[in-house]
């Protein structure tokens, strides 16, 4: 697919490397300007990304205003804007950086992977026009910033470790990984926006790593900061997220940031979507059902259930006192990976979660019920590091139930843990 444009490439000298590879990429529309004019031009072609070519030069405080002025002023979607730089650390502007030594290929593609993104935004935002058109009740993109329900997997050994660890805990949600093996197994099971792969590990070992991610299409855009050399052979334009990081852990983590946000964007993204195509009767942050939606489908599930004679069972997962709320958002969404098709779940405002385990009795529920309380102890982590007990209750439909007695008994106070 031909890159979207226009594309504006600020440089003040032609560098015909990344021209080529923009050209060789479909981008037909490409405006070349020195960085005097850049904001202007902005304002003026209001293009589709913009990419600062040149590593040594940097804007001054005025003219970075100025720019960050005309991207804001732009109609929606985003523009994303790429930037080469020589080290890590937070810059003046708010970029996407790729390091300086990234080839043109990896810089073409970190440039798709972003302008997809712009895409979808510009999809999600036409969908929630035409169905409030239609009538539909659909949410609002949320205006919080992404990074406060993103995550970083960090792994590694030696000092550096618990250093890049309190560095992006400060920042955002941390997943800590002392083997590759084990960040293999996060990466399966958790949503994660960006990796760091620290000290610690043989070059082999990080060459597997980063070729398994250039393997899975999952992870090919995925943000991946690597402390060490980057080994030879790794194909970077299939990992265009791929990043040299070097320097304090602090530097590290806001180098990496930008693309951790969009990532995280992404993601929102894409359970919008979900939403969308559910009219509104999913929630967007967790991808269960609304509680609306959850209470008007249960009474025709248990309608459906005795004109066909099947069973319905129902569990409740009661999160510990206090828990902080990205780790009751986290908990939901496992459980609407964990559950079938058939089965529908929500989460009321206290954080607990109910699970309706359509045609299934209330033995086989109990088995899916400890598998989903076992999966929770093991991948969602407390704020102070101890893992989430929740406390499990389930009943099954009896003759005499109707919706609200059926509720009532999973809210009873004689719960049960699951073991």
């Amino acid at each position: 697919m031909s890159l979207p444009g226009p594309i504006l490439v600020v440089s003040e000298n032609r560098d015909r490397g990344l021209a080529g590879a923009l050209a060789a990429a479909g981008s037909s529309a490409i405006i070349e300007k020195p960085l005097a004019e850049a904001a202007t031009t902005i304002a003026r072609e209001t293009p589709a990304a913009v990419v600062f070519a040149d590593a040594d030069i940097t804007p001054t405080q005025s003219m970075a205003d100025a720019i960050t002025d005309a991207i804001d002023a732009a109609p929606a979607p985003f523009m994303p804007v790429l930037a080469r730089l020589n080290d890590c650390g937070a810059t003046i502007m708010d970029v996407l950086p790729i390091n300086a030594a990234a080839p043109p290929e990896q810089i073409v593609a970190r440039l798709a992977a972003a302008l997809r993104v712009r895409t979808l935004h510009a999809t999600v935002l036409r969908r929630i026009d035409t169905l409030r058109h239609n009538g539909a009740d659909v949410p609002d993109l949320p205006s919080t910033d992404p990074l406060e329900e993103a995550t970083i997997l960090v792994t590694g050994r030696g000092r550096s470790y618990p250093l890049l660890s309190a560095a992006v805990s400060e920042r955002v949600g941390l997943i800590g990984a002392l083997s590759v093996e084990n960040a293999a197994r996060h990466l399966n099971g958790r949503e994660v926006d960006g990796v760091i792969l620290g000290e610690g590990f043989g070059p082999a070992t990080n060459a597997a790593f980063l070729t398994a991610l250039t393997e899975d299409s999952r992870f090919r855009d995925l943000p991946v900061g690597i402390v060490p050399d980057i080994p030879p052979g790794i194909d970077r334009k299939r990992l265009s997220g791929l990043e040299a990081v070097h320097g304090e852990p602090e530097d590290i983590v806001a180098h990496l940031l930008p693309l951790v946000r969009l990532h995280a964007f992404e993601t929102r993204l894409r359970r919008h979507v979900a939403t969308l195509d559910a009219r509104g009767l999913i929630d967007p942050q967790t991808g269960l059902s609304t509680i609306t939606a959850f209470e008007r489908r249960l009474p025709r599930t248990i309608a459906d259930a005795r004109e066909r004679g099947v069973p319905v069972s129902i569990a409740r997962f009661v999160l510990p006192f206090g828990l902080g709320e990205r780790s009751r958002i986290d908990a939901a969404r496992l459980v609407s990976r964990l559950i079938r098709a058939i089965d529908f779940a929500c989460q009321s405002e206290d954080g607990a979660i109910t699970v309706v385990f359509a045609e299934q009795a209330l033995r086989q529920a109990h088995v899916v019920a400890r598998r989903i309380a076992a999966i929770m102890r093991q991948t969602v982590l407390e704020p102070r590091g101890s893992k989430l007990e929740a406390v499990v209750t389930l009943a099954c439909l009896k003759s005499a139930d109707n919706a609200q007695t059926l509720l009532a008994r999973v809210c009873e106070t004689s719960t049960k843990a699951a073991e």
